[in-house]
């Protein structure tokens, strides 16, 4: 009996395998080591990178906030929600980067509800912190200290729910094997495209109010630093989105690529999205937060030895004195009570001025000038008689 075609097309592949893979794996696996398609090696190289450095930096953030925050929790209050919503962004940035080697293994039974799902999720999880960062530079209520976490989970739950709706209800209920096609796998994304879109308005929004307030510091540099990287990484975010997209439904239809091109546009755009969100905003937010909780660390100001800008000038009184040395804010104690002598009255400006310096019997009024002259008093003013 003579084989079927596709198990002969199947024979001959597992006979014959790719260059620089090993003899008996899966077609499925080619792209991870077939070295006439380097755009698999390429990505996968790139990716395992950037989730070495995603998970590097999720550890060290971490420990830093277990020996730097924690035993400072009086100065370090307000960065505990800000940490935590990094370390969610962080958690969709590594994942990102791992979802990558799904798109570069082929479309199977297990690697599309990996796809589905994760997909969707993740990029919620990073567009929802990049929106809620927006709000919480803002100044909204809802995004202040820990309901800046709270929020991005809230937003990327929605995302949760439609994708597990979606699986249930082909893998359970018709009881369909797991595929998609490109629109459809675009219109699961709806919701994750609402939270670009919103987070792309916010940051925008709050770049300009940053640069249209006229306000000095460092504390303002620092706020219009951070609403300008989240207007570019969200800007870059948003185009990228836009070119797979157009590419995965009408772009490699039109040059007759399709569908041979549709998972490395998936790979290059995860990789592309985790490199922008891994560089834009989490290694500088990494760093306005250590910058923020260094500057915690002073303490309140102490006015103990402070002095006037005149206290230094000869006959201004001491420069060192406190309230209480202040005559016109001393009560009656025992050496001011008896009928013989009165309280003494002194500026609460000055504190070597007495009140009861002054003799009433001497004229203080400001000197005027003076004339004889009534009937033209302005003629010997001037010196000369004014002319008819």
């Amino acid at each position: 009996m003579s084989s079927s075609p596709s198990s002969s097309a199947h024979n001959v592949t597992w006979m014959s395998p790719a260059p620089g893979c090993g003899r008996g794996l899966d077609p499925a696996y080619a792209f991870l080591c077939d070295r006439q398609a380097a755009w698999g090696i390429v990505v996968e190289a790139l990716a395992s990178l950037g989730f070495l450095v995603s998970a590097v930096l999720l550890l060290g953030l971490v420990a830093w906030a277990i020996w730097a925050c924690l035993p400072r929790r009086r100065h370090s209050r307000g960065l505990g929600g800000g940490i935590s919503a990094l370390l969610l962004f962080l958690l969709g940035v590594a994942g990102l980067f791992g979802l990558t080697f799904a798109t570069v293994i082929r479309l199977t039974a297990q690697t599309c509800p990996t796809r589905v799902f994760l997909f969707g999720v993740l990029f919620a999880l990073c567009f929802a912190a990049l929106l809620a960062r927006a709000l919480a530079l803002q100044g909204f209520a809802a995004a202040r200290g820990w309901g800046e976490p709270a929020l991005v989970l809230a937003l990327a739950a929605v995302q949760v729910i439609i994708a597990t709706q979606w699986l249930l209800t082909v893998l359970v209920r018709d009881g369909l094997p797991c595929a998609y096609s490109q629109g459809e796998f675009v219109m699961l994304l709806i919701y994750v495209l609402c939270l670009l879109a919103a987070a792309l308005v916010l940051t925008l929004r709050g770049l300009c109010r940053s640069c249209c307030t006229y306000s000095y510091g460092p504390a303002h540099s620092r706020a219009r630093a951070q609403a300008a990287l989240l207007f570019l990484t969200t800007l870059l975010s948003a185009c990228i989105w836009v070119v797979w997209i157009a590419l995965l439904t009408r772009g490699n239809l039109a040059m007759g690529r399709q569908p041979g091109w549709d998972d490395p546009v998936l790979s290059v755009a995860l990789l592309a999205n985790g490199w922008a969100l891994l560089l834009g905003h989490v290694l500088p937010q990494a760093c306005f937060l250590c910058r923020a909780e260094g500057l915690g660390k002073d303490g309140p100001l102490d006015f103990a030895g402070w002095t006037s800008p005149t206290g230094g000038l000869p006959g201004l009184g001491d420069s060192t004195k406190e309230g209480h040395d202040n005559g016109s804010f001393q009560s009656d104690g025992p050496g001011h009570r008896g009928k013989g002598q009165e309280p003494m009255l002194r500026s609460p400006y000055e504190s070597g001025f007495s009140m009861t310096e002054i003799d009433p019997d001497k004229d203080y009024s400001i000197p005027r000038p003076q004339t004889t002259n009534t009937s033209e008093p302005y003629d010997a003013y001037y010196g000369n008689r004014l002319s008819d």
